[in-house]
Protein backbone atom coordinates (compact mmCIF):
# COMPACT_ATOMS: atom_id res chain seq x y z
CA UNK A 1 0.00 0.00 0.00
CA UNK A 2 1.12 3.58 -0.64
CA UNK A 3 2.21 5.70 2.31
CA UNK A 4 0.15 8.56 3.71
CA UNK A 5 1.67 11.74 2.30
CA UNK A 6 1.07 15.43 1.66
CA UNK A 7 -1.99 17.19 3.06
CA UNK A 8 -3.41 13.91 4.30
CA UNK A 9 -0.34 13.27 6.47
CA UNK A 10 -0.34 16.85 7.77
CA UNK A 11 -4.01 16.45 8.72
CA UNK A 12 -3.35 13.07 10.31
CA UNK A 13 -0.66 14.40 12.65
CA UNK A 14 -2.57 17.57 13.52
CA UNK A 15 -5.83 15.73 14.18
CA UNK A 16 -4.37 12.78 16.09
CA UNK A 17 -2.23 15.00 18.31
CA UNK A 18 -5.16 17.25 19.21
CA UNK A 19 -7.08 16.60 22.44
CA UNK A 20 -10.74 15.60 21.97
CA UNK A 21 -11.93 14.22 25.33
CA UNK A 22 -15.44 12.81 25.58
CA UNK A 23 -17.91 15.67 25.92
CA UNK A 24 -15.30 18.22 24.85
CA UNK A 25 -14.62 17.15 21.25
CA UNK A 26 -15.09 20.53 19.54
CA UNK A 27 -11.42 21.48 18.95
CA UNK A 28 -10.79 18.19 17.16
CA UNK A 29 -14.08 18.39 15.27
CA UNK A 30 -13.09 21.79 13.87
CA UNK A 31 -9.84 20.32 12.52
CA UNK A 32 -11.69 17.33 11.05
CA UNK A 33 -14.42 19.40 9.37
CA UNK A 34 -11.91 21.84 7.90
CA UNK A 35 -10.11 18.94 6.18
CA UNK A 36 -13.37 17.36 5.03
CA UNK A 37 -14.99 20.50 3.55
CA UNK A 38 -13.38 20.40 0.07
CA UNK A 39 -14.57 16.82 -0.46
CA UNK A 40 -18.26 17.18 0.47
CA UNK A 41 -21.21 19.29 -0.63
CA UNK A 42 -22.49 20.24 2.83
CA UNK A 43 -21.19 20.23 6.41
CA UNK A 44 -23.33 20.04 9.54
CA UNK A 45 -23.04 19.96 13.33
CA UNK A 46 -25.57 18.65 15.84
CA UNK A 47 -26.31 20.01 19.32
CA UNK A 48 -23.71 17.87 21.10
CA UNK A 49 -20.91 18.26 18.57
CA UNK A 50 -21.24 15.34 16.16
CA UNK A 51 -19.91 16.63 12.84
CA UNK A 52 -20.77 15.36 9.40
CA UNK A 53 -20.49 16.12 5.73
CA UNK A 54 -22.93 15.15 2.99
CA UNK A 55 -22.00 14.11 -0.53
CA UNK A 56 -24.83 14.26 -3.07
CA UNK A 57 -27.42 15.61 -0.61
CA UNK A 58 -31.18 15.41 -1.02
CA UNK A 59 -31.51 11.81 -2.16
CA UNK A 60 -34.14 9.57 -0.59
CA UNK A 61 -31.68 6.70 -0.02
CA UNK A 62 -29.08 7.57 2.62
CA UNK A 63 -25.82 5.79 3.48
CA UNK A 64 -23.64 6.59 6.48
CA UNK A 65 -19.93 5.96 6.99
CA UNK A 66 -19.04 6.67 10.59
CA UNK A 67 -16.27 6.86 13.18
CA UNK A 68 -16.20 8.39 16.64
CA UNK A 69 -14.28 11.52 17.55
CA UNK A 70 -13.86 11.30 21.31
CA UNK A 71 -10.94 10.02 23.35
CA UNK A 72 -10.81 8.71 26.90
CA UNK A 73 -9.77 11.15 29.62
CA UNK A 74 -10.15 12.02 33.30
CA UNK A 75 -12.16 14.51 35.36
CA UNK A 76 -10.94 16.45 38.39
CA UNK A 77 -13.09 14.99 41.16
CA UNK A 78 -11.53 16.25 44.40
CA UNK A 79 -8.81 18.68 45.50
CA UNK A 80 -7.20 17.96 48.87
CA UNK A 81 -6.24 20.66 51.37
CA UNK A 82 -2.57 20.11 50.53
CA UNK A 83 -3.18 20.57 46.81
CA UNK A 84 -3.30 17.06 45.37
CA UNK A 85 -6.00 16.17 42.83
CA UNK A 86 -8.07 12.98 42.75
CA UNK A 87 -9.78 11.94 39.53
CA UNK A 88 -12.64 9.92 38.06
CA UNK A 89 -12.80 8.39 34.60
CA UNK A 90 -14.30 10.04 31.55
CA UNK A 91 -14.58 6.90 29.44
CA UNK A 92 -12.48 3.77 29.94
CA UNK A 93 -9.25 5.35 31.16
CA UNK A 94 -6.75 2.89 32.59
CA UNK A 95 -5.51 3.68 36.10
CA UNK A 96 -2.60 1.24 35.70
CA UNK A 97 -0.82 3.42 33.13
CA UNK A 98 -1.38 6.70 34.99
CA UNK A 99 1.51 6.83 37.53
CA UNK A 100 4.39 9.05 36.33
CA UNK A 101 2.47 10.28 33.26
CA UNK A 102 2.37 13.96 32.38
CA UNK A 103 -1.11 15.45 32.02
CA UNK A 104 -2.85 18.49 30.58
CA UNK A 105 -5.62 19.91 32.73
CA UNK A 106 -8.05 21.88 30.58
CA UNK A 107 -9.30 25.12 32.16
CA UNK A 108 -11.23 28.03 30.69
CA UNK A 109 -7.96 29.98 30.58
CA UNK A 110 -5.98 27.23 28.89
CA UNK A 111 -3.85 24.20 29.73
CA UNK A 112 -2.33 23.67 33.16
CA UNK A 113 0.37 21.02 33.22
CA UNK A 114 0.60 18.40 35.92
CA UNK A 115 1.78 14.87 36.60
CA UNK A 116 0.31 11.71 38.02
CA UNK A 117 2.61 11.36 41.02
CA UNK A 118 3.62 8.01 42.49
CA UNK A 119 5.65 7.13 45.59
CA UNK A 120 9.20 5.89 44.97
CA UNK A 121 9.86 2.14 44.87
CA UNK A 122 12.01 2.52 48.01
CA UNK A 123 8.99 3.60 50.04
CA UNK A 124 6.54 0.91 48.97
CA UNK A 125 6.27 -2.40 50.80
CA UNK A 126 5.43 -5.51 48.78
CA UNK A 127 2.41 -6.33 50.94
CA UNK A 128 1.14 -2.76 51.05
CA UNK A 129 -2.37 -2.54 49.58
CA UNK A 130 -1.30 0.71 47.92
CA UNK A 131 1.54 -1.04 46.10
CA UNK A 132 -0.49 -1.14 42.85
CA UNK A 133 -2.22 1.81 41.24
CA UNK A 134 -6.00 1.98 41.61
CA UNK A 135 -8.63 4.62 41.02
CA UNK A 136 -8.63 5.32 44.75
CA UNK A 137 -4.92 6.05 45.10
CA UNK A 138 -3.72 7.71 41.89
CA UNK A 139 -3.40 11.48 42.14
CA UNK A 140 -2.24 14.53 40.19
CA UNK A 141 0.40 16.98 41.39
CA UNK A 142 0.43 20.45 39.82
CA UNK A 143 3.20 21.80 42.06
CA UNK A 144 0.78 23.73 44.27
CA UNK A 145 1.32 24.37 47.97
CA UNK A 146 -2.34 23.90 48.90
CA UNK A 147 -5.93 23.77 47.63
CA UNK A 148 -6.24 27.55 47.32
CA UNK A 149 -3.25 27.67 45.00
CA UNK A 150 -4.78 24.92 42.83
CA UNK A 151 -8.01 26.94 42.58
CA UNK A 152 -6.06 30.08 41.72
CA UNK A 153 -4.61 28.19 38.74
CA UNK A 154 -8.15 27.90 37.33
CA UNK A 155 -8.49 24.22 38.21
CA UNK A 156 -11.82 23.12 39.66
CA UNK A 157 -13.88 19.97 40.03
CA UNK A 158 -15.08 19.02 36.53
CA UNK A 159 -12.00 20.13 34.62
CA UNK A 160 -11.14 17.49 32.04
CA UNK A 161 -7.66 15.96 31.92
CA UNK A 162 -5.83 14.46 28.92
CA UNK A 163 -2.36 13.14 28.18
CA UNK A 164 -0.09 15.32 25.99
CA UNK A 165 1.45 12.43 23.99
CA UNK A 166 1.57 13.25 20.27
CA UNK A 167 1.41 10.96 17.26
CA UNK A 168 4.68 9.60 15.87
CA UNK A 169 5.74 7.00 13.32
CA UNK A 170 7.73 3.91 14.29
CA UNK A 171 8.69 1.80 11.28
CA UNK A 172 5.37 0.67 9.73
CA UNK A 173 3.26 1.80 12.69
CA UNK A 174 1.66 5.05 13.74
CA UNK A 175 1.86 5.39 17.53
CA UNK A 176 0.10 7.67 19.99
CA UNK A 177 -2.93 8.26 22.17
CA UNK A 178 -6.47 8.44 20.81
CA UNK A 179 -5.94 6.37 17.69
CA UNK A 180 -9.16 4.95 19.15
CA UNK A 181 -10.90 6.26 17.22
CA UNK A 182 -9.63 9.38 15.59
CA UNK A 183 -7.77 7.12 13.19
CA UNK A 184 -11.24 6.02 12.07
CA UNK A 185 -12.13 9.68 11.55
CA UNK A 186 -9.05 9.98 9.36
CA UNK A 187 -10.08 6.89 7.37
CA UNK A 188 -13.59 8.11 6.56
CA UNK A 189 -12.27 11.56 5.62
CA UNK A 190 -9.90 9.81 3.22
CA UNK A 191 -12.86 7.96 1.70
CA UNK A 192 -14.48 11.33 0.98
CA UNK A 193 -11.23 12.58 -0.54
CA UNK A 194 -10.94 9.49 -2.76
CA UNK A 195 -14.50 9.86 -4.02
CA UNK A 196 -13.88 13.52 -4.86
CA UNK A 197 -10.50 13.06 -6.54
CA UNK A 198 -11.64 10.02 -8.52
CA UNK A 199 -14.83 11.91 -9.52
CA UNK A 200 -17.12 9.10 -8.46
CA UNK A 201 -20.86 9.79 -8.62
CA UNK A 202 -22.98 8.02 -6.04
CA UNK A 203 -26.68 7.27 -6.62
CA UNK A 204 -27.50 8.04 -2.97
CA UNK A 205 -26.70 10.66 -0.35
CA UNK A 206 -23.56 9.78 1.58
CA UNK A 207 -23.19 11.04 5.15
CA UNK A 208 -19.60 11.12 6.46
CA UNK A 209 -20.13 11.16 10.23
CA UNK A 210 -17.71 11.79 13.10
CA UNK A 211 -19.74 11.12 16.24
CA UNK A 212 -19.12 12.26 19.80
CA UNK A 213 -19.38 10.44 23.13
CA UNK A 214 -18.85 6.85 22.00
CA UNK A 215 -16.58 6.07 24.92
CA UNK A 216 -19.35 6.51 27.48
CA UNK A 217 -22.09 4.50 25.75
CA UNK A 218 -22.40 5.27 22.01
CA UNK A 219 -24.34 8.43 22.85
CA UNK A 220 -23.41 10.59 19.86
CA UNK A 221 -24.24 7.79 17.44
CA UNK A 222 -27.63 7.29 19.08
CA UNK A 223 -28.47 10.94 18.50
CA UNK A 224 -27.20 11.26 14.94
CA UNK A 225 -28.75 7.96 13.81
CA UNK A 226 -32.15 9.38 14.72
CA UNK A 227 -31.36 12.67 13.01
CA UNK A 228 -30.19 11.18 9.70
CA UNK A 229 -32.39 8.05 9.66
CA UNK A 230 -30.06 6.25 7.22
CA UNK A 231 -30.82 3.19 5.14
CA UNK A 232 -27.32 1.70 5.52
CA UNK A 233 -24.47 2.31 7.96
CA UNK A 234 -20.79 1.37 7.61
CA UNK A 235 -19.01 1.85 10.93
CA UNK A 236 -15.29 1.85 11.53
CA UNK A 237 -13.65 1.55 14.94
CA UNK A 238 -10.67 -0.27 16.41
CA UNK A 239 -10.23 -3.83 17.65
CA UNK A 240 -7.44 -5.58 19.54
CA UNK A 241 -4.30 -6.92 17.92
CA UNK A 242 -4.31 -10.11 19.97
CA UNK A 243 -0.85 -11.29 18.96
CA UNK A 244 1.06 -9.22 21.52
CA UNK A 245 2.17 -10.68 24.88
CA UNK A 246 -0.33 -11.32 27.70
CA UNK A 247 -3.41 -11.69 25.46
CA UNK A 248 -5.12 -15.06 25.05
CA UNK A 249 -6.16 -15.58 21.44
CA UNK A 250 -8.59 -18.36 22.39
CA UNK A 251 -10.53 -15.78 24.40
CA UNK A 252 -9.96 -12.62 22.37
CA UNK A 253 -9.76 -14.03 18.83
CA UNK A 254 -6.81 -14.15 16.46
CA UNK A 255 -6.20 -10.70 14.95
CA UNK A 256 -2.83 -9.29 13.94
CA UNK A 257 -1.85 -5.78 12.89
CA UNK A 258 -0.69 -5.57 9.28
CA UNK A 259 -2.93 -8.38 8.05
CA UNK A 260 -5.88 -6.20 7.11
CA UNK A 261 -9.08 -4.76 8.59
CA UNK A 262 -11.16 -7.03 10.82
CA UNK A 263 -14.77 -7.81 9.88
CA UNK A 264 -17.06 -8.64 12.76
CA UNK A 265 -19.79 -11.26 13.00
CA UNK A 266 -22.39 -10.19 15.58
CA UNK A 267 -26.17 -9.88 15.92
CA UNK A 268 -26.02 -6.15 15.15
CA UNK A 269 -23.99 -6.75 12.00
CA UNK A 270 -26.26 -7.35 9.02
CA UNK A 271 -25.33 -10.61 7.32
CA UNK A 272 -26.16 -9.54 3.77
CA UNK A 273 -24.25 -6.28 4.09
CA UNK A 274 -21.31 -8.11 5.68
CA UNK A 275 -21.23 -10.58 2.79
CA UNK A 276 -21.26 -7.67 0.35
CA UNK A 277 -18.18 -6.24 2.08
CA UNK A 278 -16.45 -9.64 2.05
CA UNK A 279 -17.23 -10.13 -1.64
CA UNK A 280 -15.74 -6.78 -2.60
CA UNK A 281 -12.67 -7.38 -0.41
CA UNK A 282 -12.04 -10.69 -2.16
CA UNK A 283 -12.69 -9.21 -5.60
CA UNK A 284 -10.37 -6.25 -5.05
CA UNK A 285 -7.80 -8.35 -3.16
CA UNK A 286 -8.06 -6.25 -0.01
CA UNK A 287 -6.78 -8.35 2.92
CA UNK A 288 -9.17 -8.80 5.84
CA UNK A 289 -9.54 -10.78 9.04
CA UNK A 290 -12.58 -12.14 10.85
CA UNK A 291 -13.73 -11.78 14.43
CA UNK A 292 -16.89 -12.48 16.40
CA UNK A 293 -18.63 -10.48 19.13
CA UNK A 294 -20.94 -12.00 21.70
CA UNK A 295 -24.17 -10.02 22.06
CA UNK A 296 -23.01 -6.44 21.33
CA UNK A 297 -20.02 -5.17 19.37
CA UNK A 298 -19.39 -2.41 21.91
CA UNK A 299 -19.13 0.09 19.04
CA UNK A 300 -21.38 2.62 17.34
CA UNK A 301 -22.51 -0.24 15.10
CA UNK A 302 -24.97 -1.22 17.83
CA UNK A 303 -26.40 2.30 18.07
CA UNK A 304 -27.02 2.54 14.31
CA UNK A 305 -28.27 -1.03 13.86
CA UNK A 306 -30.93 -0.74 16.55
CA UNK A 307 -32.03 2.81 15.73
CA UNK A 308 -35.21 3.87 13.98
CA UNK A 309 -36.78 0.80 12.34
CA UNK A 310 -33.46 -1.06 12.23
CA UNK A 311 -30.58 0.03 10.00
CA UNK A 312 -28.49 -2.60 8.15
CA UNK A 313 -25.04 -2.00 9.61
CA UNK A 314 -21.53 -3.43 9.27
CA UNK A 315 -18.35 -2.97 11.28
CA UNK A 316 -14.91 -2.61 9.68
CA UNK A 317 -12.25 -2.47 12.40
CA UNK A 318 -8.66 -1.30 12.50
CA UNK A 319 -6.41 -3.68 14.48
CA UNK A 320 -4.84 -1.77 17.34
CA UNK A 321 -2.11 -2.61 19.83
CA UNK A 322 -2.31 -1.38 23.44
CA UNK A 323 -5.81 0.13 23.31
CA UNK A 324 -6.60 2.86 25.86
CA UNK A 325 -2.94 3.63 26.49
CA UNK A 326 -0.80 6.51 25.24
CA UNK A 327 1.08 4.21 22.86
CA UNK A 328 -1.72 2.78 20.75
CA UNK A 329 -0.24 1.35 17.53
CA UNK A 330 -1.82 0.88 14.10
CA UNK A 331 -0.14 -0.49 10.97
CA UNK A 332 -0.02 1.89 8.01
CA UNK A 333 -1.29 -0.76 5.58
CA UNK A 334 -4.32 -1.50 7.75
CA UNK A 335 -5.19 2.20 7.86
CA UNK A 336 -5.04 2.44 4.07
CA UNK A 337 -7.01 -0.78 3.64
CA UNK A 338 -9.80 0.35 5.98
CA UNK A 339 -10.32 3.40 3.76
CA UNK A 340 -10.04 1.36 0.57
CA UNK A 341 -12.53 -1.26 1.74
CA UNK A 342 -15.12 1.35 2.72
CA UNK A 343 -14.57 3.17 -0.59
CA UNK A 344 -14.94 0.04 -2.71
CA UNK A 345 -18.01 -1.08 -0.76
CA UNK A 346 -19.75 2.26 -1.36
CA UNK A 347 -19.30 1.81 -5.10
CA UNK A 348 -21.30 -1.45 -4.94
CA UNK A 349 -24.32 -0.10 -3.03
CA UNK A 350 -27.28 0.53 -5.32
CA UNK A 351 -29.92 3.21 -4.96
CA UNK A 352 -32.80 1.79 -2.93
CA UNK A 353 -30.98 -1.49 -2.28
CA UNK A 354 -32.95 -3.77 0.04
CA UNK A 355 -31.18 -5.80 2.71
CA UNK A 356 -34.17 -7.83 3.83
CA UNK A 357 -33.18 -11.45 4.29
CA UNK A 358 -36.06 -12.91 2.26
Amino acid sequence: MSSITGKAKKFLFEYLSNASPTGFESPGQKIWLEYLKPFVDEVHLDNYGTSYGIINPGKKYKVVIEAHADEISWFVNYISDNGFISVIRNGGSDHVIAPSKRVNIHTKDGIVQGVFGWPAIHTRKAKDTNNNPSLSNIFIDVGAKNKDEVLEMGIHVGCVITYPDDLFQMKDFYVGRALDNKMGGFCIAEVARMLKEKKKKLPFSLYVVNAVQEEIGLRGAQMIANTIQPDVAIITDVCHDTNTPMIKTKEQGDIKAGKGPALTYAPAVHNKLLQQVIDIAEKKKIPFQRQASSRSTGTDTDAFAYSNKGVPSVLISLPLRYMHTTVEMAHKDDISNVSKLIYETLLTIKDGQSYKYF
